[in-house]
């Protein structure tokens, strides 16, 4: 698998990463521990060396299903974890996050994280800039090598950005979701910032697999949280409602080049954008695991095509995306 750098002297990963929200077995619905260790090592055999990851994925089994991989397989591998969604919307102290980040570390078996994220914390706590200290603090302890953040809008990510120690800026980013090519990942490039790309096919929107008569299981976040019911719109289907995301979707199959799926399409696009180090695509299955990883292996997407996505989005995508953006 083709290489990038995750951020100013950062790591060195593989440019197709692995999105581990799936094994929590819960926003996804059910996942048994044989399956998420099948998807685990079919990732890496694929050439996939970094893995995303949240403390709250499954209330923390996810972390731990990594690091029973991890045991075994863990040479070269890269981990990047996430924090404060557990006390979402103002349980942010210094105290509770060195708990959380002891706690991740002992569900993945580390000696500290390779990187720990802010996971989507509200903007007034990225203003007020006390939670950047406390992760200085940490990595000055030796309990983390890195820190960066996940954020929901182009605005919390600029304000991130002021913190020139910060490694990443984990991102919603595909050809549903095209704002931040306008200030923020220019901006991030500039600083040196990694660029990880979450939700590359819109919650499958973007695998040109769904109808408007798919439907998903009660435990899905893909049912229940279609409105945002739950948490940001913007996590699922990137904010567009369902049935028009289908409809776009649709529209799209026509640009497809030959010999390419609409989903290699798509992340192959976000690749094309040199301030990106990473994508991160989950996997259900071993098999989506390895299809995700053959994108690396895809030529760059013709100028032509590019231009043609870009005005897809500003004429036909962009108005209906719903949330922060």
């Amino acid at each position: 698998m083709n290489a990038r750098t995750l951020g100013k002297n950062g790591f060195n990963i593989g440019e197709i990463g692995l999105g581990c929200w799936q094994l929590g077995g819960s926003e996804f619905g059910p996942l048994d521990e044989d399956t998420a260790h099948e998807i685990l090592s079919t990732a890496k055999e694929s050439g996939t060396t970094f893995f995303d990851t949240a403390n709250v994925y499954g209330s923390g089994r996810s972390e731990t299903l990594i690091g029973e991989f991890l045991k075994e397989h863990g040479e070269g591998i890269t981990v990047a974890s996430k924090t404060g969604r557990e006390v979402y919307p103002d349980g942010y102290s210094r105290e509770n996050l060195r708990t959380s980040t002891l706690e991740s570390i002992a569900r993945l078996g580390m000696q500290r994280l390779d990187l720990l994220q802010l996971h989507c914390v509200p903007h007034s706590i990225l203003l007020d800039g006390a939670i950047f200290d406390w992760l200085r603090e940490l990595k000055g302890e030796g309990l983390i090598k890195e820190f960066g953040a996940s954020v929901e809008s182009a605005d919390e990510g600029l304000t991130c950005l002021q913190h020139r120690d910060l490694l990443s800026l984990q991102v919603i980013f595909n050809p549903f979701r095209q704002k931040l090519l306008d200030e923020l990942l220019p901006r991030a490039e500039e600083l040196e910032v990694g660029i990880i790309a979450r939700l590359p096919l819109a919650s499958g929107l973007l695998s040109g697999k769904f109808t408007a008569d798919t439907t998903f299981g009660e435990a899905d976040h893909r049912n229940f949280n279609r409105d945002g019911a739950c948490f940001n719109v913007g996590e699922t289907f990137a904010g567009i409602p369902f049935e028009k995301g289908v409809e776009l979707a649709d529209h799209l199959r026509s640009l497809v080049p030959e010999g390419m799926t609409m989903a290699q399409m798509s992340q192959r696009w976000i690749l094309d954008f040199p301030a990106v180090s990473v994508i991160i695509p989950g996997a259900s299955s071993p098999a989506q695991a390895f299809e995700n990883a053959t994108v690396t292996k895809t030529p760059s997407l013709s100028s032509d095509l590019h231009q043609a996505l870009r005005d897809f989005y500003r004429e036909e995508v962009h108005q209906h995306i719903r949330g922060a953006y």
